[in-house]
């Protein structure tokens, strides 16, 4: 079973259903049951339950089976967890985020950045010359910003990442 108190996991499971979501997974009941019997027993709003389920199940950490009533003819949604696959998916998380990352570096290691001394807004170079280097906000003069220490903390994120197994 999952660990469900793994910084790592309950991250991504915040960042994809939300903090009520990841209460409903948290005290779901065990084996096959109803998006109806989820939310009684969780105590969360049946909307948020059906939303959470369609979202694990689309990122295959929910299974749902589909059960027609014979006497009344309607289709009963049957889920459970399934968190066997959340390895995988943390794994493209992780490359997702490293591509991300090494884009960032090279956008940063490519351009000189102005910022505004109120903190309104930071532009590159050539946005800043369009503006005249005046912040287009307040007005201000854009101060030139040095980023090499934001550089270097995306860095070692990457190497901390490199890192990981």
């Amino acid at each position: 079973m999952i660990d469900l108190n793994d910084p790592v996991v309950r991250g991504y499971l915040v960042r994809l259903v939300g903090e009520d979501g990841l209460q409903m997974v948290e005290n779901m009941p065990e084996g096959e049951v109803t998006d109806e019997q989820i939310a009684e027993a969780t105590g969360i709003l049946l909307n948020i339950v059906r939303r959470t389920l369609f979202i694990l199940n689309e990122n295959k950490l929910a299974i749902c089976r589909r059960e027609r009533d014979s006497s009344s003819g309607w289709l009963t949604y049957l889920w459970t967890l399934d968190m066997t696959d959340i390895g995988p998916q943390l794994l493209k998380e992780k490359k997702r985020l490293v591509k991300n990352l090494k884009s960032r570096v090279e956008f940063e290691e490519e351009n000189v950045f102005y910022g505004c001394p109120e903190g309104c807004i930071r532009l590159n170079f050539n946005e800043a010359t369009e503006c005249e280097f005046l912040c287009p906000y307040c007005g201000e003069d854009m101060m030139y910003e040095d980023n090499a220490e934001f550089i270097n903390k995306i860095e070692k994120r990457l190497a901390f990442l490199g890192k990981e197994k």
